[in-house]
């Protein structure tokens, strides 16, 4: 008979409960629905740079640009119903510029072979600069009001970015655990070398990762310039890539590639932003809030390095112990 095993996320989701108890006992008035409503509507835009961000960190990669992705597809949005376009179309082309630039990342990086941090570090100015280009850094209002529910729109009293996002999810968690190509993406993370010998087209991989991120970062940027109906360069420019690689890292999806899921993803980031919500319902110093998520970073990514080190202690002591049966087995000359 098999043994029950726990969930990788239940240790995440256990902490999140107690996190999510703490502040109900500090502040009745965070424990309300209503604010519940508003820590995942808030949540949204980090979650879905999580989102992207884990496929990214899967493959062993990271993506600065995911800040600066929601500025600029915001912002391009913006303009181009500015100029006549209808919402749905502007939104469609925004979400695609967030798409190509995650390509042109993830080609980079495969053919030019320049460090992940590198490439995504540029494309981050690239995409800081473009909005500020294009509108004299001044912003720009959204008159078309069916652009609002995007961001503003509930459905069954649900805000509609939590219901995108859960569909996201769902779909995303679905693809990396039941698609061949899915598993391509944990492999190549794991051992490159070794899934380049199994058949994985790393090509393919690195570019899908980023191309996913990039996407993501466009979706997060219509929903952040949806709520405000306005286009702002600075918009995504503050904390979110640092919630983004906090939440990911917090749900436990290595920096080293290779391990996580998207539900520990996701619930990392109902965290944070529960953290965030709740500093500022206790009317805690934004600066405070920086220092906290940098602690769980630090905390997150500290327990994984020493996982991983325990996972190849025990593997090395797992082929050194084969390796002596197999010199014990060997006869002995005579």
């Amino acid at each position: 008979m098999s043994k029950f095993r726990l969930p990788d996320e239940t240790g995440i989701f256990l902490v999140l409960l107690v996190v999510l108890g703490v502040l109900s006992i500090l502040s009745p008035s965070f424990g309300t629905v209503h604010n519940g409503l508003t820590l995942l509507l808030n949540g949204a835009v980090i979650a879905f740079l999580a989102l992207g961000q884990t496929f990214v960190l899967l493959t062993g990669g990271i993506d600065l640009s995911t800040g600066a992705n929601v500025a600029m597809t915001g912002v391009l949005a913006a303009v181009l119903m500015r100029d006549g376009l209808p919402w749905l179309l502007a939104s469609l082309l925004a979400i695609g510029a967030g798409l190509v630039l995650g390509v042109i990342n993830g080609l980079v990086i495969h053919y030019v072979k320049v460090p992940p941090f590198i490439v995504t570090f540029s494309t981050q100015g690239v995409a800081t600069a473009v909005p500020l280009i294009i509108t004299g850094a001044n912003s720009i209002s959204v008159r078309q009001a069916g652009f609002s529910w995007i961001g503003q729109g509930r459905v069954a009293g649900i805000p509609l970015p939590v219901i995108m996002l859960l569909i996201a999810a769902v779909a995303a968690g679905w693809f990396l655990t039941r698609t061949r190509l899915g598993v391509h993406v944990y492999a190549s993370g794991g051992n490159k070398a070794a899934a380049r010998l199994a058949g994985v087209d790393i090509r393919v991989v690195t570019i899908l990762a980023y191309a996913v991120s990039g996407a993501c970062g466009g979706i997060a940027g219509l929903i952040a310039t949806s709520r405000l109906m306005v286009g702002f360069p600075a918009t995504g420019l503050g904390n979110e890539l640092f919630f983004s690689i906090a939440a990911a890292v917090v749900g436990g999806v290595s920096l080293f590639g290779g391990t996580g899921t998207v539900a520990g993803a996701m619930i990392g980031a109902v965290l944070i932003a529960s953290v965030s919500n709740g500093m500022n319902v206790l009317n805690v110093s934004s600066y405070w809030q920086s220092l906290v998520i940098g602690l769980i970073i630090l905390l997150g990514v500290s327990f994984d390095t020493y996982r991983r080190g325990l996972s190849g202690r025990s593997l090395l002591g797992a082929l050194t112990a084969n390796s002596r049966q197999e010199r014990e087995k060997e006869p002995t000359a005579v």
